[in-house]
């Protein structure tokens, strides 16, 4: 059991919003320095790479003492606001929905355009003719999809302003935003093209437009030029567009803390630091952060990541490097230990640490009951 300076350690945040928050690559920053970056975004979820050694001690000082702040205080679970070059500013906090441009996001998408129209299309037959879900991955169309197909939904000569992928499902029927489904677009029929009367359109068509989370709805019918006029909702469709609200999950921050356990912290353990390494490979000796069950990266060293929500209040602390201070424990059998080369001759247990204090005297906290 250790507390283990990290200059080698950032965080992943996971931030649940389909709306766009900044370009993939594009700086994150905390007062002004820059801390990190926008990752890969992933399902329903927008991703922030923030810390690393290279903000740590690569960069200047003030990025440095800056980055470490905004680490230390999204591990700690306080809330943080970022800004995004060219994006959004987000106020980030572990395990509380996120604020984007002043606004908390309540829902995370109950899936892509595709997905939704899978999962309700057999709920809105004999509802609707034509329901379009907007999203700025993948617009679903029923009438095209495999899912209306496979109960016979009529044709309706709708026709969509964007790359069709297979049928019913469009890619880039807009650009990325804030609007409907995560694009930029405040007017849903703006995806729309001219209606074909030979493919199945006609006046008094009705169409639900919806996106993922159910935030955004409107019904139309066409008129006699074939042009959806609005209308207000039925309440059957309303249900609907409800029950895709039901079934989207809140919207959280997600703060992973990643560390790589050194040189001089495994001989701490060990006289012979590969050891304890081919000892965790082996899974042999777990690794914890506060108690915490960590993930274990594959390949060589020790790199671990832990959801600093399973991580005691307060664990985390820093040291003017700059660096992170987080508890790190090994656990193994005592056979095991002395077998990969551990300091035998200052093994204690439990009972006489906690009657005569550890190494820094009677300084003892019991974490989790007793003992």
């Amino acid at each position: 059991v250790t507390e283990a300076i990290f200059s080698y350690c950032g965080v992943k945040v996971k931030i649940d919003t389909d709306r766009h928050i900044g370009a993939e690559a594009a700086s994150v920053r905390a007062d002004g320095e820059a801390i990190g970056h926008v990752m890969t975004a992933e399902y329903g979820s927008q991703m922030l790479s923030l810390g690393g050694v290279d903000h740590l001690t690569g960069g200047s000082k003030p990025e440095g003492r800056k980055t470490c702040d905004a680490l230390l205080r999204l591990c700690n679970k306080e809330a943080v606001e970022l800004t995004i070059d060219g994006g959004s500013s987000i106020i980030v906090q572990a395990g509380h929905a996120p604020v984007i441009d002043g606004k908390a996001e309540e829902r995370m998408r109950v899936g892509c355009g595709s997905a939704t129209i899978g999962m309700f299309a057999s709920q809105w037959q004999g509802l609707v003719d034509e329901v379009v879900v907007v999203d700025d991955h993948i617009t679903g169309v029923v009438s095209e999809h495999q899912a209306g197909k496979v109960i016979d939904w009529a044709a309706t000569g709708i026709r969509i302003n964007g790359r069709r992928s297979t049928p019913g499902r469009y890619f880039k029927v807009a650009e990325p935003g804030n609007g409907w489904g995560g694009t930029n677009i405040d007017d849903p029929l703006a995806i729309l093209g001219q209606w074909r009367a030979t493919k199945g359109a006609r006046a008094g068509l009705s169409l639900l437009m919806v996106s993922t989370t159910g935030e955004h709805a409107g019904y139309y019918v066409l008129n006699d030029a074939l042009e959806p006029v609005m209308l207000p909702m039925p309440a059957a469709l309303q249900t609907s567009v409800d029950l895709i609200a039901q079934n989207c999950e809140p919207a959280l921050c997600t703060v992973l803390f990643m560390c790589g356990a050194g040189g001089s912290l495994r001989s701490g353990v060990t006289d012979n630091p590969i050891h304890l390494t081919r000892s965790v490979h082996s899974d042999e000796t777990s690794v914890t952060i506060g108690g915490a069950p960590t993930y274990r990266w594959p390949g060589g060293g020790i790199t671990v990541m832990v959801d600093v929500m399973e991580v005691p209040d307060g664990a985390f602390g820093y040291v003017p490097t700059p660096a992170l201070v987080a508890p790190l424990e090994f656990t193994t059998r005592r056979d095991a230990y002395q077998r990969l080369g551990g300091h035998n001759a200052h093994i204690r247990n439990l009972d006489d640490v906690l009657e005569t204090g550890g190494e820094y005297g009677a300084g003892v906290r019991v974490i989790g009951g007793d003992p």
